[in-house]
């Protein structure tokens, strides 16, 4: 389902300056094309300040539908419209690349990140993600862990975007399974216990990115 004619979208902007690409701005579709959404130039809302565009721009944005369900898509800028307003032209995307976020169903992704774990004794360890998503992770471990099921966690993981920006989310994770494996090792499943919105949002957003990549390969 696409948006709507005066709907709003919230964007994010892709950019080498890792600050920048956190920004989010919002903004309303003024019109409609077969190919096209046309949209008013992105505000900050917290201080007004509008975002020039330039043709190629990466965006990854979201819109609002009943519940509070957000709706996630990546497009770009393709020209403008001058009218009484300046518009932006986007890429409309195909109906299958928007993405349903809810709650209790986070995408998940399979994902090799670095995870800084620091467990409730102050112990410090380094691991790799086997997938990730809005809701929690999951890492490998050797026999020699100590963890149990209900351990809490505080983590650090970092995230590599498309546009080769990167981002520490940090979470306090609650260890809800253990999986021994094959090869003696085990497999941690967490799920997020404390997380901001913005921490999941920066997930989220790598999430997102992953998926749309697997789907045009």
């Amino acid at each position: 389902m696409y948006p709507k004619i005066n709907e709003y979208l919230y964007i994010q902007v892709a950019s080498s300056d890792a600050a920048e690409a956190e920004v989010e701005y919002r903004s309303r579709i003024a019109e409609t094309e077969d190919e096209a959404f046309l949209i008013e130039i992105p505000m900050q809302e917290s201080n007004g300040r509008l975002k020039k565009l330039f043709i190629g721009d990466e965006l990854s944005v979201y819109f609002l539908t009943e519940g509070g369900i957000k709706n996630y898509f990546n497009t770009h800028v393709i020209g403008f419209k001058e009218d009484v307003i300046r518009m932006v032209r986007v890429r409309k995307p195909e109906k299958d690349a928007i993405f349903k976020i809810q709650r209790r169903s986070f995408l998940r992704v399979n994902a090799e990140l670095e995870l800084a774990v620091k467990d409730s004794l102050g112990g410090r360890f380094l691991v790799h993600t086997e997938d990730i998503g809005g809701g929690g992770t999951s890492f490998l471990s050797d026999v020699k862990s100590s963890l149990k099921v209900g351990d809490r966690l505080t983590c650090w993981v970092l995230i590599n975007y498309r546009n080769g920006s990167t981002e520490h989310a940090n979470f306090e994770g609650e260890i809800v399974r253990i999986k021994k494996l094959e090869n003696g090792r085990s497999l941690v499943m967490l799920k997020f216990a404390e997380i901001s919105d913005s921490e999941r949002q920066k997930i989220i957003r790598y999430c997102f990115e992953r998926q749309f990549d697997f789907r045009n390969r």
